[in-house]
């Protein structure tokens, strides 16, 4: 793994790029959780199937590279043989400036860069592919998501306030108290939310304290004590464990001691 960090005028918007090279001689199947982010997988090696256990149309079989919107449940991956490419994890609102597309038509699937409009990411993918090493790649990466930025029309200044204020909350503020603040009725604030968010606010809130509780529980495996999980639920957030481990049931498929035990 090699990481790389955007341009300074880049990282309000794209918090760091992930270089990967990874050999699977078997079948590498991984289970992966929901978030309130969007996946960018640009790969050029051996293909991969993306599956959301509750209808396979929302997934992608034997790509290398794609798009995986905000879901509201976990979903799998496989693939076998040597992948290499660039991961980025994008907040809704930048991926639907650099996409070019409202995030409800991502909302629980994932799509071939082919697909999408423009196929600006398919070229992409072929010259980071062509590219000799990863500072070349980065600095790619850094030239093309700017100009695509400063192409595209910023965002409703009101929604990104409350984007913003949701995210520093880490989901606590409530959705009335959102729409209040904004003047907007709860039903508006939630449909904006859908449109530009991909997920309702009460949903994004939700993922949101789980990803902070996903976060906290792995720091605290890795000191290998034992994890109090009624105290990282209400650090996080949560009105009591059982909302927690409903949570990880939901957004992960596991509950958090399986699941960390499972790193």
């Amino acid at each position: 793994m090699v990481l790389g960090l955007p341009d300074a005028t880049l990282r309000p918007f794209v918090d760091r790029y992930v270089g990967y090279r990874e050999r699977a001689d078997v079948p590498l199947l991984r289970r992966e959780s929901a978030g309130v982010f969007v996946v960018l997988i640009m790969g050029w090696g051996a293909p991969l199937d993306v599956t959301d256990p509750r209808s396979a149309e929302r997934g992608v079989t034997d790509v290398d590279s794609f798009v995986a919107g905000t879901f509201d449940s976990w979903c799998t991956t496989r693939t076998v043989g040597v992948g290499e490419g660039v991961e980025l994890l994008l907040a809704p609102l930048t991926a639907r400036r650099l996409l070019g597309l409202p995030l409800s038509e991502l909302t629980n699937r994932a799509v071939g860069v082919g697909q999408l409009p423009g196929r600006w990411l398919e070229r992409l993918r072929d010259r980071l592919a062509e590219a000799p090493g990863w500072p070349e790649r980065f600095a790619l990466l850094d030239r093309v998501l700017a100009a695509r930025l400063a192409a595209s029309p910023p965002v409703d200044p009101r929604l990104d306030w409350a984007w913003r204020w949701l995210v520093d909350s880490g989901g606590r503020v409530s959705v009335g108290v959102l729409a209040d603040e904004l003047g907007w009725s709860r039903r508006h604030l939630a449909s904006r939310f859908r449109q530009e968010v991909g997920l309702p606010p009460k949903m994004a809130a939700r993922l949101l304290r789980f990803q902070q509780a996903h976060a906290a529980s792995a720091q605290a495996g890795a000191t290998g004590r034992a994890v109090d999980w009624a105290a990282v639920a209400a650090s996080c957030g949560y009105y009591d464990q059982s909302h927690l481990i409903r949570d990880f049931h939901q957004f992960a498929g596991a509950t958090p001691a399986a699941l960390l035990a499972s790193r």
